[in-house]
């Protein structure tokens, strides 16, 4: 085997019919999930999502009382595009999440409510990338990623959050964290979406205008091709969304 067979990324696993997607903010989603999502829509399966804020600090031209709005009405649009009709928001103060009881208790009745086989966790690490020099990764998204891992297991214990509603789900196969680096295990093909993924970021416009991007699309294009290229090279040669992969309750044995 060579360096590169080493190094080169599997086919995500069949076998599910359900996945929940569980971010911090709207627009989490859609730098690169959504276009696994789209694929997997595509397929025939059904994909939820769960975001734990609505983003409402996150445009500083606008008050938070007009971002709320403005950004929940850009993800469901933004959620339309690659087939995703069930968008749930947790009311959750952006910018102060804190991985503590009362998220977990929240992401567990989550993942009981939508029964997934595969929940997709924000990644959780430090920073964007491998060594010091990369970007510092938001308080916000470590503390979901890492209360996601933990919901699983809450979710498909009864004893754990008494006072849940819905009996425990234990159904879940696998943990998803979507991630670049040399932890990836698995890729998503999105060779066979067309341009949804970019469309789906693109929809999240004021946001991304907030950001200084003039056209939208065009940007949108550029930041996603760029992530797709780079998944490819470990990939075939294929565009795809790469991901590490922990086994759930219900992981398949053998």
């Amino acid at each position: 085997m060579t360096p590169a067979d080493e190094d080169a990324l599997v086919p995500f696993p069949d076998g599910w019919e359900r996945a929940t997607v569980i971010v911090a903010h709207p627009d989490d989603i859609e730098w690169g999930v959504a276009g696994a999502v789209a694929a997997w829509t595509a397929a025939g399966r059904t994909v939820s999502y769960v975001l734990v804020t609505s983003g409402e600090a996150g445009i500083d031209t606008m008050a938070p009382a007009e971002a709320r709005a403005v950004r929940e009405a850009e993800e469901r649009a933004s959620a339309a595009i690659v087939g995703v009709s069930a968008v749930e928001f947790l009311g959750f103060p952006d910018g102060r999440i804190v991985e503590d009881l009362d998220l977990r208790r929240a992401l567990a009745a989550a993942i009981r409510r939508h029964r997934p086989d595969v929940v997709v966790a924000q990644h959780h690490g430090e920073r964007w990338g491998e060594g010091p020099g990369q970007p510092w990764n938001s308080a916000d998204h470590r503390a979901v990623g890492r209360a996601t891992m933990d919901a699983v297991a809450d979710a498909a214990n009864r004893w754990i959050f008494p006072d849940l509603d819905g009996e425990p789900w234990a159904g879940t196969q696998w943990i998803a964290t979507p991630i670049a680096t040399a932890a990836a295990t698995h890729a998503v093909d999105i060779g066979g979406i067309g341009d949804a993924d970019v469309r789906s970021l693109a929809a999240h416009e004021q946001y991304l205008r907030a950001l200084g991007a003039d056209d939208t699309l065009a940007y949108a294009a550029s930041v996603l091709a760029s992530q797709a290229e780079a998944v490819a090279s470990r990939f075939g040669g294929r565009r795809a969304v790469a991901f590490e992969l922990t086994p759930g309750p219900a992981a398949p044995v053998g």
